[in-house]
Protein backbone atom coordinates (compact mmCIF):
# COMPACT_ATOMS: atom_id res chain seq x y z
CA UNK A 1 0.00 0.00 0.00
CA UNK A 2 1.13 3.41 -1.20
CA UNK A 3 -0.30 6.25 0.75
CA UNK A 4 -0.86 10.63 -0.47
CA UNK A 5 -1.48 12.86 1.83
CA UNK A 6 -1.99 16.55 1.12
CA UNK A 7 0.95 16.39 -1.44
CA UNK A 8 1.36 19.86 -4.04
CA UNK A 9 3.73 21.08 -6.22
CA UNK A 10 4.76 23.48 -8.63
CA UNK A 11 7.65 25.01 -10.87
CA UNK A 12 6.96 28.56 -10.85
CA UNK A 13 4.21 29.94 -11.08
CA UNK A 14 1.97 26.90 -12.73
CA UNK A 15 0.69 24.52 -10.44
CA UNK A 16 1.42 21.03 -11.01
CA UNK A 17 -0.15 18.95 -7.84
CA UNK A 18 -2.31 20.97 -4.56
CA UNK A 19 -3.39 18.80 -1.93
CA UNK A 20 -3.34 15.49 -3.89
CA UNK A 21 -4.60 12.88 -1.35
CA UNK A 22 -5.17 9.63 -2.75
CA UNK A 23 -4.44 5.82 -1.00
CA UNK A 24 -3.49 2.70 -3.32
CA UNK A 25 -3.82 -0.24 -2.00
CA UNK A 26 -2.66 -3.88 -2.52
CA UNK A 27 -4.29 -6.21 -5.57
CA UNK A 28 -5.31 -3.45 -7.71
CA UNK A 29 -3.40 -1.62 -10.91
CA UNK A 30 -3.76 1.92 -11.12
CA UNK A 31 -3.37 3.51 -14.29
CA UNK A 32 -2.23 6.98 -14.00
CA UNK A 33 -3.74 9.20 -16.88
CA UNK A 34 -3.12 12.95 -17.72
CA UNK A 35 -3.26 15.50 -20.77
CA UNK A 36 0.38 15.59 -21.74
CA UNK A 37 2.29 18.07 -19.14
CA UNK A 38 -0.20 17.20 -16.57
CA UNK A 39 2.39 15.72 -14.19
CA UNK A 40 2.08 12.28 -14.90
CA UNK A 41 5.85 11.04 -14.30
CA UNK A 42 6.69 13.88 -12.06
CA UNK A 43 3.83 12.27 -9.69
CA UNK A 44 5.66 8.61 -10.37
CA UNK A 45 8.68 10.24 -9.49
CA UNK A 46 7.30 12.01 -5.85
CA UNK A 47 6.24 8.50 -5.35
CA UNK A 48 9.87 6.61 -5.83
CA UNK A 49 11.10 9.69 -3.55
CA UNK A 50 13.13 10.74 -6.89
CA UNK A 51 11.74 14.40 -6.15
CA UNK A 52 10.67 15.64 -3.24
CA UNK A 53 7.33 17.17 -2.90
CA UNK A 54 7.01 21.11 -1.34
CA UNK A 55 4.36 19.42 0.75
CA UNK A 56 2.20 16.80 1.86
CA UNK A 57 4.19 13.36 2.36
CA UNK A 58 3.96 9.50 0.72
CA UNK A 59 4.15 6.40 3.06
CA UNK A 60 4.18 3.10 2.71
CA UNK A 61 3.28 0.08 5.11
CA UNK A 62 6.24 -0.71 7.88
CA UNK A 63 8.88 -3.31 5.90
CA UNK A 64 6.98 -2.82 2.41
CA UNK A 65 9.49 -2.70 -0.81
CA UNK A 66 8.77 -0.31 -3.41
CA UNK A 67 10.56 -0.94 -6.89
CA UNK A 68 10.80 1.40 -10.14
CA UNK A 69 11.45 0.66 -13.92
CA UNK A 70 14.52 2.55 -14.51
CA UNK A 71 14.46 5.06 -17.71
CA UNK A 72 18.35 5.23 -18.03
CA UNK A 73 19.29 2.26 -21.08
CA UNK A 74 23.26 2.65 -20.00
CA UNK A 75 23.21 2.70 -15.67
CA UNK A 76 24.20 -0.74 -15.61
CA UNK A 77 26.70 -0.74 -18.66
CA UNK A 78 29.73 -3.06 -16.85
CA UNK A 79 27.75 -5.44 -15.28
CA UNK A 80 25.90 -8.54 -15.79
CA UNK A 81 22.49 -9.36 -16.94
CA UNK A 82 21.37 -11.65 -13.88
CA UNK A 83 23.11 -9.15 -11.97
CA UNK A 84 21.39 -6.33 -13.12
CA UNK A 85 17.81 -8.02 -12.34
CA UNK A 86 18.67 -9.22 -8.69
CA UNK A 87 19.91 -5.40 -8.31
CA UNK A 88 16.23 -4.76 -8.37
CA UNK A 89 15.96 -5.74 -4.69
CA UNK A 90 18.80 -3.77 -3.06
CA UNK A 91 18.66 -5.32 -0.03
CA UNK A 92 19.40 -8.88 -1.33
CA UNK A 93 21.48 -7.41 -3.10
CA UNK A 94 23.71 -5.88 -0.49
CA UNK A 95 23.34 -9.16 1.70
CA UNK A 96 25.01 -11.59 -1.30
CA UNK A 97 27.56 -8.91 -2.29
CA UNK A 98 28.69 -8.39 1.48
CA UNK A 99 28.34 -12.49 2.30
CA UNK A 100 30.40 -13.10 -1.05
CA UNK A 101 33.13 -10.78 0.18
CA UNK A 102 33.56 -12.61 3.50
CA UNK A 103 34.12 -16.03 1.80
CA UNK A 104 36.77 -14.91 -0.06
CA UNK A 105 38.81 -13.60 2.56
CA UNK A 106 41.89 -15.33 2.91
CA UNK A 107 41.96 -14.58 6.72
CA UNK A 108 38.68 -15.68 8.01
CA UNK A 109 37.95 -14.97 11.23
CA UNK A 110 35.36 -15.88 13.98
CA UNK A 111 34.17 -12.67 13.42
CA UNK A 112 33.50 -13.14 9.93
CA UNK A 113 32.04 -16.43 10.55
CA UNK A 114 29.46 -14.92 12.91
CA UNK A 115 28.58 -12.40 10.45
CA UNK A 116 28.25 -14.30 7.50
CA UNK A 117 25.89 -16.92 9.67
CA UNK A 118 24.09 -13.42 9.94
CA UNK A 119 23.81 -12.53 6.65
CA UNK A 120 23.04 -16.60 5.56
CA UNK A 121 19.95 -15.96 7.81
CA UNK A 122 18.83 -13.20 6.15
CA UNK A 123 19.73 -14.40 2.66
CA UNK A 124 17.44 -17.46 3.32
CA UNK A 125 14.31 -15.07 4.52
CA UNK A 126 14.72 -12.92 1.64
CA UNK A 127 14.47 -15.76 -0.76
CA UNK A 128 17.74 -15.93 -1.70
CA UNK A 129 18.20 -19.38 -3.01
CA UNK A 130 15.49 -18.68 -5.56
CA UNK A 131 16.85 -15.56 -6.96
CA UNK A 132 18.52 -16.73 -9.76
CA UNK A 133 16.06 -19.09 -11.14
CA UNK A 134 13.53 -16.49 -10.58
CA UNK A 135 15.33 -13.98 -12.39
CA UNK A 136 15.74 -16.32 -15.26
CA UNK A 137 12.10 -16.82 -15.32
CA UNK A 138 11.37 -13.00 -15.73
CA UNK A 139 13.88 -12.63 -18.52
CA UNK A 140 12.68 -15.45 -20.60
CA UNK A 141 9.10 -14.43 -19.87
CA UNK A 142 10.47 -11.19 -21.68
CA UNK A 143 12.25 -12.28 -24.36
CA UNK A 144 15.97 -12.29 -23.09
CA UNK A 145 17.24 -15.68 -23.90
CA UNK A 146 19.16 -17.84 -21.34
CA UNK A 147 22.37 -17.00 -23.85
CA UNK A 148 22.50 -13.05 -22.46
CA UNK A 149 22.24 -13.91 -18.92
CA UNK A 150 25.96 -13.95 -17.83
CA UNK A 151 26.40 -11.18 -20.86
CA UNK A 152 27.29 -7.44 -19.95
CA UNK A 153 24.19 -4.75 -20.29
CA UNK A 154 26.87 -2.95 -22.98
CA UNK A 155 26.82 -6.07 -25.55
CA UNK A 156 22.50 -5.74 -25.46
CA UNK A 157 20.77 -4.22 -27.67
CA UNK A 158 18.68 -1.31 -27.19
CA UNK A 159 15.56 -3.35 -26.89
CA UNK A 160 17.08 -5.84 -24.85
CA UNK A 161 18.00 -3.44 -21.93
CA UNK A 162 14.56 -2.18 -21.98
CA UNK A 163 13.73 -6.29 -21.13
CA UNK A 164 16.68 -6.58 -18.43
CA UNK A 165 15.55 -3.05 -16.77
CA UNK A 166 11.91 -4.13 -16.62
CA UNK A 167 12.37 -7.62 -15.31
CA UNK A 168 14.67 -5.51 -12.60
CA UNK A 169 11.31 -3.62 -11.45
CA UNK A 170 9.49 -6.78 -11.41
CA UNK A 171 11.76 -8.96 -9.41
CA UNK A 172 11.69 -10.23 -5.88
CA UNK A 173 7.72 -9.34 -5.72
CA UNK A 174 7.75 -5.97 -4.64
CA UNK A 175 5.00 -4.66 -2.51
CA UNK A 176 4.43 -1.51 -4.39
CA UNK A 177 5.63 -1.16 -8.63
CA UNK A 178 5.88 1.88 -10.08
CA UNK A 179 6.09 1.82 -14.33
CA UNK A 180 6.24 4.25 -16.40
CA UNK A 181 5.30 3.66 -20.12
CA UNK A 182 6.81 0.20 -19.59
CA UNK A 183 5.62 -1.31 -23.10
CA UNK A 184 7.88 0.85 -24.81
CA UNK A 185 10.25 -1.05 -27.29
CA UNK A 186 8.82 -4.24 -26.00
CA UNK A 187 7.83 -6.67 -29.03
CA UNK A 188 4.07 -8.28 -28.69
CA UNK A 189 5.07 -11.46 -26.95
CA UNK A 190 6.64 -9.38 -24.11
CA UNK A 191 3.80 -7.29 -23.77
CA UNK A 192 1.46 -10.12 -23.47
CA UNK A 193 3.51 -11.61 -20.73
CA UNK A 194 3.72 -8.46 -19.20
CA UNK A 195 0.01 -7.99 -19.13
CA UNK A 196 -0.28 -11.63 -17.80
CA UNK A 197 2.13 -10.83 -15.10
CA UNK A 198 0.50 -8.03 -13.79
CA UNK A 199 -3.19 -9.39 -14.11
CA UNK A 200 -1.95 -12.26 -11.58
CA UNK A 201 -0.13 -9.67 -9.81
CA UNK A 202 -0.89 -9.86 -5.98
CA UNK A 203 0.08 -6.37 -4.80
CA UNK A 204 -0.32 -2.70 -5.82
CA UNK A 205 0.74 -1.43 -9.52
CA UNK A 206 1.11 2.08 -10.18
CA UNK A 207 1.81 1.96 -14.09
CA UNK A 208 1.93 5.25 -16.95
CA UNK A 209 0.78 4.19 -20.92
CA UNK A 210 -0.14 5.88 -23.84
CA UNK A 211 -1.20 1.89 -24.80
CA UNK A 212 -4.94 1.83 -24.25
CA UNK A 213 -5.23 -1.88 -25.00
CA UNK A 214 -2.39 -2.51 -22.35
CA UNK A 215 -4.18 -0.38 -20.02
CA UNK A 216 -7.28 -2.05 -20.66
CA UNK A 217 -5.91 -5.43 -20.10
CA UNK A 218 -4.25 -5.00 -16.93
CA UNK A 219 -6.35 -1.94 -14.80
CA UNK A 220 -8.93 -2.32 -11.60
CA UNK A 221 -8.64 1.67 -11.36
CA UNK A 222 -7.76 4.42 -13.18
CA UNK A 223 -5.88 7.38 -11.29
CA UNK A 224 -7.11 10.87 -13.69
CA UNK A 225 -4.67 13.95 -13.04
CA UNK A 226 -7.09 16.71 -14.03
CA UNK A 227 -7.38 20.14 -12.44
CA UNK A 228 -3.87 19.65 -10.64
CA UNK A 229 -5.90 16.53 -8.27
CA UNK A 230 -5.78 13.14 -8.89
CA UNK A 231 -9.54 11.00 -9.03
CA UNK A 232 -9.46 7.69 -8.48
CA UNK A 233 -12.41 5.58 -10.80
CA UNK A 234 -12.95 2.12 -11.03
CA UNK A 235 -12.57 0.24 -14.43
CA UNK A 236 -10.13 0.35 -17.11
CA UNK A 237 -9.33 3.22 -19.67
CA UNK A 238 -11.99 2.46 -21.74
CA UNK A 239 -14.42 2.19 -18.97
CA UNK A 240 -13.07 6.18 -17.85
CA UNK A 241 -13.22 7.58 -21.54
CA UNK A 242 -16.62 5.97 -22.02
CA UNK A 243 -18.28 7.27 -18.96
CA UNK A 244 -16.51 11.00 -19.11
CA UNK A 245 -18.18 11.35 -22.33
CA UNK A 246 -21.25 10.02 -20.77
CA UNK A 247 -20.93 12.81 -18.02
CA UNK A 248 -20.52 15.65 -20.59
CA UNK A 249 -23.43 14.61 -22.40
CA UNK A 250 -25.73 14.27 -19.14
CA UNK A 251 -24.08 17.55 -18.61
CA UNK A 252 -25.32 19.55 -20.86
CA UNK A 253 -28.63 17.73 -21.52
CA UNK A 254 -29.80 19.72 -18.37
CA UNK A 255 -33.18 18.52 -19.51
CA UNK A 256 -32.80 15.03 -18.65
CA UNK A 257 -34.98 13.46 -15.57
CA UNK A 258 -32.60 12.36 -13.57
CA UNK A 259 -34.61 9.08 -13.94
CA UNK A 260 -33.78 9.01 -17.03
CA UNK A 261 -29.72 9.87 -16.19
CA UNK A 262 -30.11 6.80 -14.22
CA UNK A 263 -31.35 4.58 -16.64
CA UNK A 264 -28.58 5.41 -18.75
CA UNK A 265 -25.83 4.90 -16.66
CA UNK A 266 -27.16 1.16 -15.66
CA UNK A 267 -27.50 0.48 -19.12
CA UNK A 268 -23.92 1.82 -19.79
CA UNK A 269 -22.43 0.07 -16.64
CA UNK A 270 -24.29 -3.39 -17.65
CA UNK A 271 -22.47 -3.38 -21.18
CA UNK A 272 -18.99 -2.82 -19.99
CA UNK A 273 -19.90 -5.70 -17.05
CA UNK A 274 -21.06 -7.79 -19.87
CA UNK A 275 -17.60 -7.40 -21.67
CA UNK A 276 -15.33 -8.45 -18.40
CA UNK A 277 -13.10 -10.90 -19.06
CA UNK A 278 -12.81 -13.94 -16.97
CA UNK A 279 -9.57 -12.36 -15.58
CA UNK A 280 -8.97 -11.91 -11.67
CA UNK A 281 -8.55 -7.71 -12.50
CA UNK A 282 -12.16 -7.79 -14.62
CA UNK A 283 -13.69 -9.86 -12.00
CA UNK A 284 -13.56 -7.76 -9.23
CA UNK A 285 -13.59 -4.35 -11.70
CA UNK A 286 -17.05 -6.02 -12.19
CA UNK A 287 -18.35 -6.37 -8.79
CA UNK A 288 -16.86 -2.75 -8.51
CA UNK A 289 -18.59 -1.03 -11.38
CA UNK A 290 -22.10 -2.40 -10.20
CA UNK A 291 -21.92 -0.14 -7.36
CA UNK A 292 -21.32 3.32 -8.80
CA UNK A 293 -23.46 5.85 -8.65
CA UNK A 294 -24.66 8.62 -11.08
CA UNK A 295 -22.60 11.14 -8.67
CA UNK A 296 -19.53 8.82 -9.43
CA UNK A 297 -19.17 10.06 -12.99
CA UNK A 298 -17.98 12.94 -14.04
CA UNK A 299 -16.96 15.08 -17.09
CA UNK A 300 -13.25 15.55 -18.27
CA UNK A 301 -11.30 18.54 -18.80
CA UNK A 302 -9.27 16.94 -21.47
CA UNK A 303 -9.86 18.74 -24.78
CA UNK A 304 -9.57 16.17 -27.69
CA UNK A 305 -8.51 17.35 -31.18
CA UNK A 306 -10.81 16.85 -34.76
CA UNK A 307 -9.52 14.31 -36.64
CA UNK A 308 -11.46 13.93 -40.06
CA UNK A 309 -10.48 12.51 -43.22
CA UNK A 310 -12.70 13.52 -46.25
CA UNK A 311 -11.37 12.16 -49.60
CA UNK A 312 -12.46 14.52 -52.58
CA UNK A 313 -12.64 12.11 -54.86
CA UNK A 314 -13.88 7.89 -54.57
CA UNK A 315 -11.06 5.37 -55.58
CA UNK A 316 -11.29 2.87 -58.67
CA UNK A 317 -11.21 -0.22 -58.45
CA UNK A 318 -7.47 -0.38 -59.49
CA UNK A 319 -5.31 0.98 -56.56
CA UNK A 320 -2.23 -0.48 -55.74
CA UNK A 321 0.02 -3.25 -57.41
CA UNK A 322 3.32 -4.67 -55.88
CA UNK A 323 5.41 -7.06 -57.74
CA UNK A 324 8.25 -8.70 -56.09
CA UNK A 325 10.08 -5.21 -54.56
CA UNK A 326 13.30 -6.09 -52.72
CA UNK A 327 15.49 -3.99 -51.01
CA UNK A 328 19.29 -4.47 -49.32
CA UNK A 329 20.19 -1.46 -47.03
CA UNK A 330 23.95 -1.54 -45.58
CA UNK A 331 24.45 -5.59 -47.11
CA UNK A 332 21.23 -6.45 -45.03
CA UNK A 333 18.16 -7.60 -47.44
CA UNK A 334 15.31 -5.81 -45.63
CA UNK A 335 12.53 -6.78 -47.81
CA UNK A 336 12.65 -10.06 -50.43
CA UNK A 337 10.25 -10.21 -52.77
CA UNK A 338 6.83 -8.13 -51.74
CA UNK A 339 3.95 -8.75 -53.51
CA UNK A 340 0.14 -8.00 -52.87
CA UNK A 341 -2.96 -6.03 -54.36
CA UNK A 342 -4.52 -3.46 -52.67
CA UNK A 343 -8.07 -3.01 -52.93
CA UNK A 344 -10.20 -0.03 -52.19
CA UNK A 345 -11.92 -1.41 -49.46
CA UNK A 346 -8.89 -2.14 -47.77
CA UNK A 347 -6.91 -0.65 -44.43
CA UNK A 348 -3.90 -2.68 -44.42
CA UNK A 349 -1.80 -2.68 -41.34
CA UNK A 350 1.87 -3.10 -41.93
CA UNK A 351 3.49 -5.62 -39.28
CA UNK A 352 6.78 -7.40 -38.19
CA UNK A 353 9.99 -7.57 -36.25
CA UNK A 354 12.13 -5.35 -37.77
CA UNK A 355 10.91 -1.52 -38.35
CA UNK A 356 13.55 -0.27 -40.62
CA UNK A 357 11.91 -2.96 -43.94
CA UNK A 358 8.26 -1.04 -43.10
CA UNK A 359 9.50 2.23 -43.41
CA UNK A 360 11.41 1.11 -46.37
CA UNK A 361 8.71 -0.02 -48.14
CA UNK A 362 6.90 2.97 -47.29
CA UNK A 363 9.43 5.13 -48.35
CA UNK A 364 9.20 3.10 -52.01
CA UNK A 365 5.56 3.61 -52.45
CA UNK A 366 5.74 7.16 -51.81
CA UNK A 367 8.64 7.99 -54.41
CA UNK A 368 11.14 8.26 -51.78
CA UNK A 369 13.34 5.45 -52.30
CA UNK A 370 14.11 2.88 -55.30
CA UNK A 371 13.80 -0.96 -54.79
CA UNK A 372 16.91 -2.95 -55.83
CA UNK A 373 14.15 -5.05 -58.02
CA UNK A 374 10.28 -5.38 -58.68
CA UNK A 375 7.91 -2.73 -59.60
CA UNK A 376 4.46 -0.70 -57.81
CA UNK A 377 2.04 0.98 -59.44
CA UNK A 378 -0.57 3.03 -57.61
CA UNK A 379 -4.13 3.80 -59.58
CA UNK A 380 -4.41 6.80 -61.92
CA UNK A 381 -8.10 7.42 -59.73
CA UNK A 382 -5.62 7.27 -56.74
CA UNK A 383 -4.28 10.35 -54.76
CA UNK A 384 -2.12 9.78 -51.39
CA UNK A 385 -1.25 11.46 -48.30
CA UNK A 386 1.85 10.40 -46.18
CA UNK A 387 2.94 10.74 -42.51
CA UNK A 388 6.71 9.74 -42.38
CA UNK A 389 7.93 8.25 -38.85
CA UNK A 390 10.59 10.93 -39.09
CA UNK A 391 9.38 14.44 -39.55
CA UNK A 392 12.31 16.39 -39.02
CA UNK A 393 12.84 17.60 -42.51
CA UNK A 394 9.21 19.04 -42.37
CA UNK A 395 10.37 21.38 -39.47
CA UNK A 396 13.90 22.16 -38.94
CA UNK A 397 15.02 25.26 -39.52
CA UNK A 398 11.70 26.57 -40.70
CA UNK A 399 11.08 30.34 -39.77
CA UNK A 400 7.42 30.63 -40.57
CA UNK A 401 4.55 30.65 -38.18
CA UNK A 402 1.74 27.52 -38.84
CA UNK A 403 -0.20 29.62 -40.37
CA UNK A 404 2.22 29.80 -43.04
CA UNK A 405 3.62 26.82 -42.26
CA UNK A 406 0.11 24.77 -42.89
CA UNK A 407 -0.41 27.69 -46.21
CA UNK A 408 2.59 25.39 -48.21
CA UNK A 409 0.24 22.15 -48.00
CA UNK A 410 -3.33 24.08 -49.36
CA UNK A 411 -3.99 23.45 -52.76
CA UNK A 412 -5.75 26.48 -53.58
CA UNK A 413 -4.46 29.82 -51.65
CA UNK A 414 -6.64 29.66 -48.76
CA UNK A 415 -7.44 32.34 -46.29
CA UNK A 416 -6.02 32.55 -42.85
CA UNK A 417 -9.32 31.78 -41.32
CA UNK A 418 -10.03 28.78 -43.20
CA UNK A 419 -5.95 27.83 -41.82
CA UNK A 420 -6.76 28.29 -38.41
CA UNK A 421 -9.88 26.85 -38.47
CA UNK A 422 -7.90 23.66 -39.19
CA UNK A 423 -5.12 24.11 -37.43
CA UNK A 424 -7.60 24.69 -34.02
CA UNK A 425 -9.03 21.34 -35.01
CA UNK A 426 -5.95 20.04 -33.71
CA UNK A 427 -5.70 22.29 -31.06
CA UNK A 428 -3.85 25.25 -31.98
CA UNK A 429 -5.86 28.24 -31.06
CA UNK A 430 -5.89 31.89 -30.60
CA UNK A 431 -1.59 32.88 -30.41
CA UNK A 432 -1.05 29.26 -30.39
CA UNK A 433 -1.05 29.52 -34.30
CA UNK A 434 1.69 32.13 -34.43
CA UNK A 435 4.55 29.61 -33.15
CA UNK A 436 7.06 28.57 -34.84
CA UNK A 437 7.45 25.20 -36.72
CA UNK A 438 11.06 25.21 -35.34
CA UNK A 439 10.12 25.15 -31.79
CA UNK A 440 6.96 22.93 -31.72
CA UNK A 441 7.05 19.77 -29.38
CA UNK A 442 7.28 16.00 -30.93
CA UNK A 443 3.35 15.90 -30.26
CA UNK A 444 2.53 19.29 -31.73
CA UNK A 445 4.41 18.32 -35.11
CA UNK A 446 2.47 15.32 -35.08
CA UNK A 447 -0.66 17.62 -34.94
CA UNK A 448 0.80 19.56 -38.00
CA UNK A 449 1.51 16.66 -40.17
CA UNK A 450 -2.25 15.51 -39.30
CA UNK A 451 -3.43 18.77 -40.11
CA UNK A 452 -1.35 18.84 -43.32
CA UNK A 453 -2.68 15.19 -44.75
CA UNK A 454 -6.26 16.09 -44.02
CA UNK A 455 -5.79 19.50 -45.95
CA UNK A 456 -4.72 17.18 -49.09
CA UNK A 457 -8.86 15.85 -49.38
CA UNK A 458 -6.68 12.50 -50.54
CA UNK A 459 -8.34 9.33 -50.83
CA UNK A 460 -5.48 6.89 -49.56
CA UNK A 461 -3.59 7.46 -46.31
CA UNK A 462 0.11 5.75 -45.42
CA UNK A 463 0.99 6.36 -41.96
CA UNK A 464 4.50 5.39 -40.39
CA UNK A 465 3.92 5.09 -36.58
CA UNK A 466 1.73 8.22 -36.37
CA UNK A 467 0.76 7.66 -32.60
CA UNK A 468 4.54 8.38 -31.17
CA UNK A 469 4.79 11.44 -29.37
CA UNK A 470 0.68 11.77 -29.03
CA UNK A 471 -1.05 11.70 -25.87
CA UNK A 472 -3.84 9.40 -25.04
CA UNK A 473 -6.83 11.89 -26.07
CA UNK A 474 -4.75 12.48 -29.76
CA UNK A 475 -5.08 8.99 -30.22
CA UNK A 476 -8.38 8.40 -29.54
CA UNK A 477 -9.26 10.96 -31.71
CA UNK A 478 -6.95 9.82 -34.65
CA UNK A 479 -8.11 6.26 -34.00
CA UNK A 480 -11.70 7.60 -34.04
CA UNK A 481 -10.91 9.74 -37.58
CA UNK A 482 -9.31 6.71 -39.04
CA UNK A 483 -11.61 4.14 -38.22
CA UNK A 484 -14.32 6.75 -40.20
CA UNK A 485 -12.43 7.04 -42.99
CA UNK A 486 -14.17 6.32 -46.39
CA UNK A 487 -11.02 6.07 -48.72
CA UNK A 488 -8.23 3.11 -47.94
CA UNK A 489 -4.99 3.39 -46.03
CA UNK A 490 -1.41 1.26 -45.48
CA UNK A 491 -0.31 1.68 -41.87
CA UNK A 492 1.49 0.77 -38.79
CA UNK A 493 1.33 1.13 -35.63
CA UNK A 494 2.90 -0.26 -32.02
CA UNK A 495 -0.60 0.47 -30.47
CA UNK A 496 -2.62 -2.86 -30.41
CA UNK A 497 -6.48 -1.39 -30.09
CA UNK A 498 -5.43 1.00 -32.88
CA UNK A 499 -4.53 -1.21 -35.29
CA UNK A 500 -7.20 -3.94 -34.11
CA UNK A 501 -10.23 -1.67 -34.52
CA UNK A 502 -8.65 -0.11 -37.98
CA UNK A 503 -6.76 -3.19 -39.45
CA UNK A 504 -9.35 -5.40 -41.26
CA UNK A 505 -5.67 -6.82 -43.62
CA UNK A 506 -2.84 -7.70 -42.19
CA UNK A 507 0.44 -8.10 -43.26
CA UNK A 508 3.69 -9.31 -41.91
CA UNK A 509 6.98 -7.84 -43.66
CA UNK A 510 9.88 -10.65 -43.01
CA UNK A 511 13.12 -10.90 -44.36
CA UNK A 512 12.19 -13.73 -46.40
CA UNK A 513 8.40 -12.52 -48.00
CA UNK A 514 5.34 -11.46 -46.61
CA UNK A 515 1.94 -13.06 -44.92
CA UNK A 516 -0.50 -11.45 -46.00
CA UNK A 517 -4.38 -12.13 -44.45
CA UNK A 518 -7.36 -10.75 -44.42
CA UNK A 519 -8.70 -10.48 -41.12
CA UNK A 520 -8.60 -8.87 -37.61
CA UNK A 521 -4.97 -8.19 -35.64
CA UNK A 522 -6.25 -10.32 -33.08
CA UNK A 523 -7.53 -12.95 -34.94
CA UNK A 524 -4.20 -13.20 -36.88
CA UNK A 525 -2.42 -13.48 -33.34
CA UNK A 526 -4.39 -15.77 -32.58
CA UNK A 527 -4.57 -17.91 -35.13
CA UNK A 528 -1.87 -20.97 -34.45
CA UNK A 529 -1.65 -21.82 -38.09
CA UNK A 530 -1.13 -18.30 -39.02
CA UNK A 531 1.93 -17.85 -36.79
CA UNK A 532 3.42 -21.21 -37.71
CA UNK A 533 3.59 -19.65 -41.03
CA UNK A 534 5.42 -16.63 -39.63
CA UNK A 535 7.77 -18.26 -37.84
CA UNK A 536 8.74 -20.73 -40.79
CA UNK A 537 9.56 -16.97 -42.44
CA UNK A 538 11.45 -15.40 -39.48
CA UNK A 539 13.55 -19.31 -39.46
Amino acid sequence: MITVSNVGLRYGDRKLFEDVNIKFTPGNCYGLIGANGAGKSTFIKILSGEIEAQSGNVSMGPGERLAVLKQNHFEYEEIEVMQVVIMGHARLYEVMQEKDAIYMKADFSDEDGMRAAELEGEFAELNGWEAESEAAILLKGLGITEDLHAKKMADLTGGDKVKVLLAQALFGKPDVLLLDEPTNHLDIKAIQWLEEFLINFENTVIVVSHDRHFLNKVCTHIADLDYGKIQLYVGNYDFWYESSQLASRMASDANKKKEEKIKELQAFIARFSANASKSKQATSRKKLLDKISLDDIRPSSRRYPYVGFSPEREIGNDVLRVDGISKTIDGVKVLDNVSFIMNKEDKIALVGRDEIAITTLFKILMGEMEPDSGTFKWGITTSQAYFPKDNSEFFEGVDMNLVDWLRQYSPNDQSESFLRGFLGRMLFSGEEVLKKASVLSGGEKVRCMLSKMMLSSSNILLLDEPTNHLDLESITALNNGLIAFKGAMIFTSHDHQFVQTIANRIIEVTPNGVVDKQMTYDEYLENEDVQKQVQGLYA
